[in-house]
């Protein structure tokens, strides 16, 4: 005889909702703060998991034979032991007969992110199987939020995702951008995994805390998942057999008769980098790009807008209308940027048949866009059409008698903080025959098909300039409700100990609204 019973969570007992895991298994909403806000966590109700799922006990006879699902879990394991369990088996019958749509959609979303995950997770030495992790936490859906506000592909909450590193403002969610999110999911597991030295032990701790998996340990005297498994949250129980399930269907689901239909792959792309404000709804109509496209692109903007404020921001487009976008620049800027293509933005290209803009490498050569000048335009000699680009160069001064810091500086147009900053000069002091280094803008006319052909050289030595150039005036950081000094070192690459000394901080105390300098 079959006994069937409801699994009962402690989180939907208590709360109404199932909480577990948090994106794929969680109500979702959208972000809504405002009219420019992009709606950009939409899901149907099928690719979800219910808020009470109904899972059957292990009867006399399952559908699937203990032994073989024993069998191939053992074929599977690698670095992260996939124990058999009945909740394990359980969930694996869930997935091929109650949700067999949600299995599907996984399979076809593979492709889309699991290039990404392979990569990052062998950046930093870590099993390649944790790439199942992203599934039950968010269904492969870098913009679901839950209604705890834990939000992305790997599900921070606000807080966490500050602490490593993941920048949130009202316009950008670092969360929910693929790459950086996943390098933090990576830093956070990898720490899991030092204190506990269990990958089990931090699967669970992933879901409800290493305080809380630390507290069962303590309260059972066990020392593995499965010793503390009675006295975890109701939702952790499930946590790792649904991972354990989850790695067995993408392994074996073909041969339970579920197959993708409609395979995701990530869209080809190229790059142009944003400064200051620019209406992407605007944009998109004018450069004849699908709004929709954009918005897989770059998931984590939450606007229609960047502000004003925006410094630098890489925003992906389409391959397909770089090309147009490229041609028609001066107009499709002035119509969503409030002005001409200033030099204020940066326009980049990838090749987009050997870059993988999802690998994180962030080496796409680019060149500093113009406004339209008399040199600009269009050269009748060649027949190409030209832009005009500024370029970082590198001279030498040899100090002459009677010369001075002041009036070396003014020659070149530089500030005499920077001139002294770049040759280490104090009080002023320098003397005949010394050779100075000078860093100044150029500009220059080239065609506009040689705009991404910079030499990888070259965009090395301008990238390096670039960093010289920063230090040479002082960075401040506005402390940030939430905030504490170690997020801020860590998100600057700094130690806490530099921090607070060029800040004169004793202690550890710091308030919203400080300003610290960050550098000098």
């Amino acid at each position: 005889m079959r006994i069937s019973k409801r699994v009962l969570w402690l989180g939907a007992m208590c709360a109404g909702l199932w909480t577990m895991p948090v994106g794929a298994m969680v109500p979702q909403e959208s972000l809504t703060s405002g009219q420019d806000t992009v709606e950009s966590i939409a899901q149907e109700e099928d690719d979800l998991m219910p808020s009470l799922p109904e899972v059957e006990e292990i009867g006399p006879n399952p559908a699937v034979p203990e032994e073989l699902l024993k069998e191939r879990f053992a074929k599977l394991e690698k670095s992260i032991p996939l124990t058999y369990h009945k909740s394990s088996h359980e969930f694996v019958e869930y997935f091929i007969y109650k949700k067999a749509k949600f299995t599907q959609t996984m399979m076809e979303r593979m492709p889309l992110y699991f290039p990404l995950f392979e990569k990052t997770l062998a950046k930093h030495g870590l099993p390649t199987e944790l790439k199942y992790l992203s599934m039950i936490e968010s269904g492969l859906n870098p913009t679901v939020i839950s209604h705890a506000r834990a939000g992305g592909l790997w599900q921070f909450m606000p807080a966490t995702g500050r602490e490593f590193g993941l920048y949130q403002d009202k316009y950008i969610d670092e969360r929910f951008e693929p790459v950086k999110a996943t390098e933090a999911a990576c830093l956070y597991l990898k720490q899991l995994y030092n204190i506990f030295g269990d990958w089990e032990l931090a699967l669970a701790s992933y879901n409800t805390g290493p305080g809380n998996v630390k507290r069962a340990m303590r309260r059972s005297r066990g020392t593995t998942f499965w010793t503390i498994y009675n006295v975890l949250p109701r939702e952790t129980r499930s946590y790792v057999p649904q991972y354990v399930a989850m790695n067995y269907m993408m392994n074996y689901g073909y041969d339970h008769g579920i197959f993708p239909e409609n395979t995701e792959f990530q869209i080809p792309n190229d790059t142009i980098h944003v400064n200051g404000y620019i209406d992407l709804t605007a944009f998109c109509n004018n450069a004849s790009i699908d709004f929709e496209v954009l918005k897989k692109l770059n998931p984590h903007i939450t606007k229609t807008i960047l502000p004003e404020q925006t410094r630098d921001f890489v925003l992906k487009v389409p391959s397909v209308r770089f090309t147009y976008l490229m041609s028609n620049r001066a107009s499709i800027m002035d119509s969503c940027t409030r002005r001409y293509l200033s030099s204020g933005v940066m326009v980049a290209r990838a090749d987009s048949t050997q870059t993988d803009s999802l690998s994180g490498n962030g080496a796409f050569p680019y060149v500093l866009a113009s406004n339209v000048s008399d040199d600009e335009g269009y050269d009748e000699d060649s027949g190409e059409e030209t832009v005009q680009r500024t370029r970082t160069k590198r001279v030498s001064y040899t100090v002459r008698r009677g010369d001075n810091v002041a009036g070396i500086a003014r020659k070149y147009g530089v500030s005499v903080a920077s001139l002294r900053k770049w040759n280490r000069i104090r009080r002023n002091n320098i003397r005949r025959g010394q050779r100075l280094v000078i860093y100044k803008e150029v500009k220059e006319i080239v065609p506009a098909t040689r705009i991404a052909a910079k030499a990888r050289p070259q965009q090395e030595e301008e990238e390096q300039v670039a960093k010289q150039q920063r230090h040479t005036r002082k960075r401040y950081h506005t402390v940030q409700k939430g905030d504490t000094l170690w997020i801020i070192s860590q998100r600057y690459g700094l130690e806490i100990g530099q921090l607070k000394k060029r800040n004169k901080i004793r202690g550890n105390s710091i308030k919203p609204g400080q300003k610290l300098i960050i550098s000098t």
